[in-house]
């Protein structure tokens, strides 16, 4: 469900522009990122990081794209927010005693320091390589290709990606089993 209420702007994005356009698609994602944003506050009261910087990009770069009637700006959004995913993980490295993903999951997972640093450093060349490979489909191929990549290319992509970090991750987690008993 998480997953679900996570993603429920961009789905709204893809239904509006395969109803309409690009523009009452944008209109319609910023709206989604607004009610998304407001929800959560709602229900925890607290904002979620995530949903801030995604609701003030789409502010931003959607309100552009409408306003200028030009969706280069929108087309640049997923790269931005990529990329500052890219140089928060890299700051992390410099601020704090633990890179971010060694934050955000120590508490599910225990190994060594350098796995978590090797980690990190996948996580940032994944961010910056998706948020060119964005770029090179949105300024590449047409705008429908473009809005199919960011939905299911974008997700698909990250999907694999995650996949493979659980597989690299399985070697250096440590099975911690209980000592049998001797009867």
């Amino acid at each position: 469900m998480k997953f679900l209420y996570d993603f429920f702007p961009i789905l709204l994005f893809f239904v509006s522009y395969k109803m309409y356009d690009i523009y009452v698609a944008t209109g319609v994602a910023i709206a989604a990122a607004a009610v998304q944003t407001g929800a959560f506050w709602l229900k925890h009261r607290r904002f979620e990081n995530m949903h801030l910087v995604t609701f003030g990009l789409l502010a931003v770069f959607g309100g552009l794209t409408i306003f200028l009637r030009d969706p280069t700006f929108i087309k640049w959004k997923p790269t931005v927010i990529n990329w500052l995913f890219a140089a928060t993980f890299l700051g992390s490295h410099w601020v704090g005693d633990k890179p971010l993903v060694e934050r955000m999951m120590s508490h599910a997972i225990q190994t060594e320091r350098p796995v978590w640093v090797r980690l990190s450093w996948m996580w940032i060349v994944f961010f910056i390589g998706i948020g060119c490979l964005n770029l090179y489909v949105a300024f590449n191929y047409s705008e429908e290709a473009w809005v199919n990549f960011k939905l299911f290319g974008m997700l698909g992509i990250t999907f694999a990606f995650v996949i493979g970090q659980a597989f690299y991750l399985s070697r250096y987690i440590e099975d911690h089993k209980e000592p049998e008993e001797e009867s």
